[in-house]
């Protein structure tokens, strides 16, 4: 038992005294290799260094690739590569539009000094939509052709009969709704109409008051040029508006001659009928009156004489009556 124990412990004692001398070494190893500048302050771990070397093996690619491929018919597939279609004219103008509509909206932007059209984003989207369009455009182009070489119809025949997904009663609710639809944007559509051309017609009639406002003011100045002395003649105040070689209905000429004769050319009302200095002094329109007897005695006749009150009563209640 006692020797059991003492090969033990020189055995604990000799592993205790290899393990300090190895630690030894590394510490030392380290400070050599701190004082030489190898080693920085902190923690340090070596890392051996291991270069990817990469494989492009082409010919397992090509064997991958015939494994995985479908040998299918080309009807089976419709797999197309074809040019874009080309680009219609009302695409092409609408791209201009906006091209000088975007210009515009940019114009006063300080941060793009040189606009480029090839460089806006939003340009640039629309661009890439429509190409996406022609291709779309160009592969069915040339789809359709193949399909009629191969004798496969593209177009439902006008006897082609299939049981409807929904019913009768389903597609009419659609159809009302969509006539309903329709209905209401034919509505506000009209109602924008209206509203455009009472707007135009509003902005019309300021537009003739202003120019009539304008017009009455410029008459106003020549009027008091003329009342200072510094016009002598009234050349302005003939009307040039008038059309010339118009036809003139005699019926509307003589009733306008009639109305102009009855209530004038319109201006000033009251106190036409007032005596002046001059028109009390002209007695030469004045006619001595003729005594009536004579008149009426020679005629054979009697002077017209007022009825009485109680006969034009009657007359008055007779003409209500009729």
């Amino acid at each position: 038992m006692r020797v059991k124990n003492a090969t033990k412990k020189t055995v604990k004692v000799s592993a205790s005294s290899e393990s300090d001398s190895e630690y030894g070494s590394t510490d030392e190893e380290l400070q050599e290799a701190f004082t030489k500048g190898l080693l920085k302050p902190g923690l340090n771990e070596v890392f051996e260094e291991t270069t990817k070397v990469h494989k492009n093996c082409v010919t397992l690619m090509k064997q991958k690739l015939e494994s995985i491929k479908l040998n299918l018919p080309w009807l089976e597939r419709l797999d197309m590569i074809n040019a874009p279609a080309p680009l219609a004219p009302e695409l092409a103008l609408q791209m201009q539009e906006q091209e000088v509509r975007r210009s515009k909206q940019l114009k006063g932007n300080k941060k793009l000094p040189q606009y480029d059209p090839a460089e806006d984003p939003v340009l640039n989207d629309f661009r890439r939509e429509t190409m996406f369009h022609r291709q779309a455009q160009g592969a069915v182009m040339d789809g359709i052709t193949r399909l009629k070489k191969l004798g496969i119809p593209t177009t439902r025949p006008d006897d082609y009969f299939a049981e409807m997904a929904k019913t009768d009663v389903h597609m009419q609710k659609v159809r009302e709704n969509l006539m309903k639809k329709q209905t209401i944007a034919q509505r506000s559509e009209k109602i924008r109409q209206l509203r455009q051309q009472r707007k135009v017609g509003k902005q019309m009639q300021i537009e003739a008051t202003l120019k009539k406002h304008a017009e009455k003011r410029k008459m106003l100045e020549e009027v008091k040029k003329y009342r200072k002395g510094m016009r002598q003649d009234l050349d302005f105040l003939d009307d040039k508006k008038k059309p010339q070689n118009k036809r003139v209905n005699p019926k509307v000429a003589a009733k306008r001659k009639m109305k102009d004769s009855k209530f004038g050319f319109g201006g000033k009302k009251r106190g036409n009928k007032k005596n002046t200095k001059t028109s009390s002094a002209d007695v030469s329109e004045y006619k001595r009156p003729s005594k009536p007897g004579k008149d009426f005695k020679k005629k054979g006749g009697k002077p017209n004489q007022r009825l009485g009150k109680g006969r034009r009563v009657q007359m008055k209640a007779k003409r209500k009556r009729q």
